[in-house]
């Protein structure tokens, strides 16, 4: 059986945080596809966010995981995709609601605003969560139009 593929991608600010969130998705036997940056040099997170949304749309990633200074600015640039639902975390519970209400197939982090445990509590919890359907499904769908 194929391993599953998540796609990671920061700007510089998220770059420390992707590597550490890159690591620990190599270790639970995922296939990740690092989209970059690959390193703290300035770059702009559109262009990641644009990335990662190519990436979930072409089928090259089932999910994805996005870091930027604070979240915000990559998971817009991401969300310009219609294939993507990326969901600002900051914390675990948060995660898990948009993987059971939303669907979330791609989340966003700020290395600025959250640490290392948290984000792996995110990860996790993204990973771990599965879509709820039922009540929720129309409203899913109706983002996709």
């Amino acid at each position: 059986m194929e391993k599953e593929a998540i796609a990671v991608a920061s700007d510089h600010a998220g770059f420390a945080m992707k590597e550490f969130a890159k690591s620990h998705l190599e270790s639970l036997g995922f296939a990740v596809l690092d989209l970059g940056t690959d390193s703290t040099s300035s770059v702009d997170y559109p262009d990641y966010g644009k990335a990662m949304g190519e990436a979930i749309a072409d089928g090259r990633a089932t999910r994805g995981v996005l870091v930027c200074g604070s979240g915000i600015g990559i998971s817009i640039a991401a969300n310009r995709n219609p294939a993507v639902r990326a969901a600002l975390v900051q914390t675990g519970l948060a995660t898990k609601l948009a993987r059971q209400h939303n669907d979330a197939n791609v989340i966003a982090m700020g290395a600025r605003l959250i640490g290392e445990e948290t984000a792996l509590d995110c990860i996790d919890a993204f990973l771990n969560t599965e879509f709820e359907g039922g009540r929720h499904e129309r409203r899913v769908d109706m983002l996709a139009k």
